[in-house]
């Protein structure tokens, strides 16, 4: 599979997310969905503790930093995998 096919899958797992409310999903399932997202875009967590730092934050810097090792293309196939499992529901 090229990396194309792969961003373009990613593109549109992202799109049929954008489209779910998150009343429809558990918490746990919206911090894997935004650690991969994160991880599949931007890469390794940079931890930047601001004066503004909230506990929602922590939660999510948290569940990124537990997938730090996966690749940004092994995030993106894991955030697919998550999307579709869901709308096969």
């Amino acid at each position: 599979m090229t990396n194309t096919d792969l961003d373009s899958r990613f593109q549109e797992a992202v799109a049929k997310a954008s489209l779910m409310t998150q009343a429809s999903l558990p918490q746990d399932v919206q911090l894997r969905l935004y650690a991969f997202y994160k991880q599949a875009t931007f890469g390794h967590v940079d931890i930047q503790q601001s004066a503004a730092y909230h506990l929602r934050d922590a939660f999510k810097i948290n569940a990124w930093m537990q997938i730090s090792h996966f690749t940004p293309d092994e995030a993106k196939e894991n955030y697919i995998e998550i999307i579709n499992a869901i709308l096969k529901k």
